[in-house]
């Protein structure tokens, strides 16, 4: 199985690497259009700050690429967040693929949210042996509303969207390459779409 991880200067791809290999599969980390494309899955990662982020996908001309791929993509943390129409973070401008917006956490929960918390109103493959009330690792200021394409919550201080999908599009909020036996089953329950 040919895996690409989106290469556009996020930070920690190599704990993604490492749970990937885990695995049995091999992956290549590029921003090349013709690898990407050709690619049997996609997984778009994301440790950073957003508007830095955008600006180094548009760049390598990747903000409109991404959305046009057919292939089940996977965002990760920032990369959730970045198939959003918007963040607030930056006041930045998303992929546009989740029809939501990105928000701070609000004064009232410590920020950001960091470490294990439980994920619920699981739905879909995405989610196949994992029961609801299982811990991810989270560690996030900016979160998704709850919207029709949610398919697992998260409560910090209020109920928020931890994953979503549309089509051939997932993302996950929390680590799934941290987040332990969990986060793997997570990771070859996508490879498997």
């Amino acid at each position: 199985m040919k895996v690409a991880i989106i290469d556009y200067g996020a930070g920690n791809i190599q704990s993604l690497q490492f749970a990937l290999q885990r695995l049995d599969v091999k992956t290549v980390l590029t921003n090349n259009k013709d690898v990407l494309n050709s690619a049997e899955k996609v997984i778009f990662p994301g440790v950073g700050e957003a508007s830095s982020a955008m600006r180094k996908l548009r760049t390598a001309g990747l903000d409109t690429f991404i959305p046009s791929l057919s292939q089940p993509v996977l965002g990760i943390c920032l990369g959730m967040q970045l198939m959003c129409n918007e963040t607030s973070e930056g006041e930045t401008k998303g992929l546009g693929i989740f029809d939501c917006n990105v928000s701070k956490f609000t004064t009232q929960v410590k920020v950001p949210q960091m470490g294990w918390n439980n994920i619920f109103n699981l739905k879909g493959k995405l989610f196949d042996g994992i029961s609801e009330n299982e811990y991810m690792y989270l560690v996030h200021s900016y979160y998704a509303p709850v919207t029709k394409d949610t398919i697992a919550c998260t409560n910090y201080g209020e109920d928020y969207c931890t994953a979503m999908q549309k089509e051939n599009f997932y993302g996950v909020q929390f680590h799934p390459e941290k987040s332990s036996k969990t986060g793997s089953r997570l990771l070859q329950n996508f490879l498997s779409l």
